[in-house]
C-alpha cells in the first residue's frame, strides 16, 4: 500500500532515535523524563488535593450506565500506555467538549466533550489524550519549572475552556516561556496519546475526527484571532501534526475498532441525563469524512485501514 511503501524504510530509522516515537516501546519508556521536584506520592497527594476543589465547584455525574462506560474505555488506554501512576477518571457536567487533567491521574471528562463524539474512536482519543498527559507528568514538570509554591496557585497554569487541563484552546495570558512550554506538552500528548489509541486496537483518525469537531466549535465561539494567547498549538498545527504521526510512526492495521453498540447505549442515557445542553455557536457545519465499513462480533465495527482513505484525510486537511 501506498503509506506503507513510502514510510517501510524509515519508519524503523526514525523509532530507533527517540523512544517517545515507537510504539512498540509503550510501557517499557519513560515519557515522564524532565526535571521534577514532586516524587509519585507527593504528586498523588496533590492530585488528590486538587480533585477535592473540582468536585466542590462540578457537578459529578453518578448514572453508572455513563460513568462505568467512560471508566472502562478509560482503564483499558491506560492499561496500554507509559502511565506509571494509577488513573482514576469521572464525568462532570458541562456544555463544553472538554477535560480536566489533574496531577496524580485524576481525569475529569465533560459531557459536553462525550457528546461531541460520534463514534467510540474519537471519546477514546480525546480520553488517550488526556491519560498521555498524566503519563509524561505535564502537570508537575511545569509545576517545578514555574517554581510553582502555591498549591492554590497551580490550577492557574492549566486554564483551558472548561478546566484546568484539556483539548480545547484557552484564552488565559501567560508569561513566553510558559506559554511554550504547555504548547509542547500539549503537542506531546497528542503524539502519546495517538500511539496509546493505536495500540489499544481504535482507528488513529479517531483522533483526527474529535479534534477537528472540537477545533470547529472553538474557533466559531471564540474566533481564530483568540490562539495568539492560547496555551494550545493551533487547531489546524494539531491536525496536520496527528497525520503526519499517523504516518510517520503507527504501522498498518488491517481494521481498526471505530464504535461499539455500547457506545450508543452510553448517548441514549447521556441524552436522559437533566442536563440542559447549550445550542451550538452559528456558523459553517465541520465537513463530515464519510468512511465505509463492515459489523463485525454484532456490536463492533471495524473500517480497514487504506491508501485511499489516508489521502482523502490529507485531502481535507491539505496536507503536503
Amino acid at each position: 500500500m501506498w503509506r506503507v511503501c513510502v514510510f517501510a524504510a524509515l519508519l524503523p530509522l526514525a523509532l530507533a532515535q527517540d523512544p517517545k516515537k515507537d510504539p512498540n516501546q509503550i510501557g517499557a519508556r519513560n515519557v515522564s523524563k524532565g526535571v521534577n521536584w514532586y516524587s509519585i506520592q507527593k504528586e498523588m497527594a496533590l492530585g488528590r488535593q486538587l480533585a477535592q476543589e473540582v468536585e466542590k465547584t462540578h457537578t459529578v455525574v453518578t448514572d453508572k450506565g455513563v460513568t462505568e462506560y467512560v471508566n472502562r474505555i478509560g482503564q483499558n488506554l491506560a492499561l496500554h500506555s507509559d502511565a506509571k501512576i494509577p488513573v482514576t477518571i469521572k464525568v462532570i457536567e458541562g456544555d463544553e467538549p472538554n477535560a480536566i487533567t489533574l496531577p496524580g491521574g485524576y481525569i475529569y471528562i465533560q459531557t459536553g466533550l462525550i457528546r461531541t463524539a460520534d463514534t467510540e474512536a474519537q471519546l477514546a482519543a480525546a480520553l488517550a489524550h488526556e491519560i498521555a498527559h498524566v503519563a509524561a507528568r505535564h502537570g508537575t514538570r511545569q509545576a517545578t519549572h514555574s517554581q510553582v509554591g502555591q498549591i492554590a496557585t497551580i490550577p492557574l497554569i492549566f486554564l483551558p475552556l472548561g478546566g484546568l487541563c484539556g483539548i480545547g484552546a484557552n484564552h488565559v495570558l501567560l508569561p513566553a516561556g510558559l506559554l511554550a512550554e504547555q504548547r509542547a506538552y500539549e503537542r506531546e500528548a497528542d503524539m502519546l496519546g495517538l500511539q496509546y489509541l493505536y495500540k489499544t486496537g481504535y482507528d488513529p483518525l479517531g483522533m483526527v475526527e474529535i479534534f477537528e469537531r472540537i477545533f470547529s466549535l472553538d474557533d466559531r465561539k471564540h474566533g481564530k484571532a483568540s490562539h495568539v494567547f492560547s496555551t494550545h498549538p493551533d487547531g489546524d498545527e494539531r491536525l496536520i501534526l496527528v497525520q503526519k504521526n499517523i504516518e510517520s510512526q503507527l504501522a498498518e492495521q488491517p481494521q481498526y475498532v471505530v464504535t461499539t453498540s455500547d457506545f450508543n447505549k452510553m448517548e441514549v442515557r447521556l441524552s436522559a441525563l437533566a442536563w440542559e445542553k447549550k445550542p451550538e455557536p452559528v456558523g459553517p457545519r465541520p465537513p463530515t469524512l464519510h468512511k465505509s465499513g463492515e459489523e463485525a462480533a454484532a456490536t463492533k465495527k471495524f473500517v480497514p485501514q487504506s491508501a485511499a482513505r489516508a489521502s482523502q484525510i490529507k485531502e481535507a486537511y491539505n496536507i503536503r
